[in-house]
């Protein structure tokens, strides 16, 4: 694995020197005591949009397993998650943000009444992401699967995730930036994310990859939904 970069600044109002101290105050901020890291996803809404009407739903480890474990071994997915081989795999993966303290909700994306995305909603600034970039307070974060392959390659994965960006910046009114950090190897994810209403602000070497750091700033919302 390359050495890691040095986090990047990216030019204009992101640019923000995040200090030790400056980390401390974002994770004082987001600790347990204040309640719910995020808000409650599970009471957030349905939500229309042009390809029918999409939930978000909290995974359910029992009942989700096996269909999130069948999508993990698509290729096209595995090559990004790196989450391919038993179910075991996938489930420590689940395991692992169902039984923290909530700053990661794992949620089946779900159209029209069907499972056919998967979507990590998690709190950037108290993620390990924080390190890599000037995070604010309460930025929210976003990954993304699209599981049938039927459903890639049309639109579908920039429907939703300007639906979800909407969804975290009408449920979570404190947090002003909704972030992401695809793979800048995996180009439909990151064009997907700029039909989206993100921008592209910057490249970050994480541990695991270089990733396109995406912005969408609440500023935009109106002009987007």
């Amino acid at each position: 694995m390359p050495p890691t970069s040095p986090p990047v600044e990216p030019a204009g109002d992101d640019t923000l020197d995040l200090r030790v101290d400056d980390l401390v105050a974002l994770l004082a901020a987001g600790s347990p005591a204040e309640g719910d890291l995020l808000d409650s996803v599970a009471d957030w809404a349905p939500s229309t949009t042009r390809f029918g009407v999409f939930q978000l739903v909290p995974v359910c480890l029992d009942r989700d397993l096996p269909l999130l474990a069948r999508w993990m071994n698509d290729p096209a997915v595995a090559a990004f998650w790196e989450l391919a081989g038993p179910e075991t795999v996938t489930a420590e993966h689940l395991r692992a943000q169902l039984q923290g303290d909530g700053r990661s909700v794992p949620c089946l994306g779900v159209l029209d009444d069907v499972p056919m995305s998967y979507f990590e909603i998690y709190r950037a600034d108290l993620d390990p992401l924080a390190r890599y970039y000037p995070a604010r307070p309460h930025d929210t974060g976003i990954h993304l699967l699209v599981g049938d392959g039927t459903d890639r390659g049309r639109g579908v994965g920039t429907a939703l995730l300007r639906v979800v960006a909407a969804l975290v910046l009408d449920h979570r009114p404190r947090c002003t930036r909704v972030v992401a950090e695809p793979d800048i190897r995996n180009t439909p994810s990151v064009s997907a994310f700029l039909r989206a209403g993100f921008r592209h602000a910057a490249e970050v070497d994480l541990p695991d990859k270089r990733a396109a750091l995406m912005i969408r700033d609440r500023t935009v919302r109106h002009s987007l939904r």
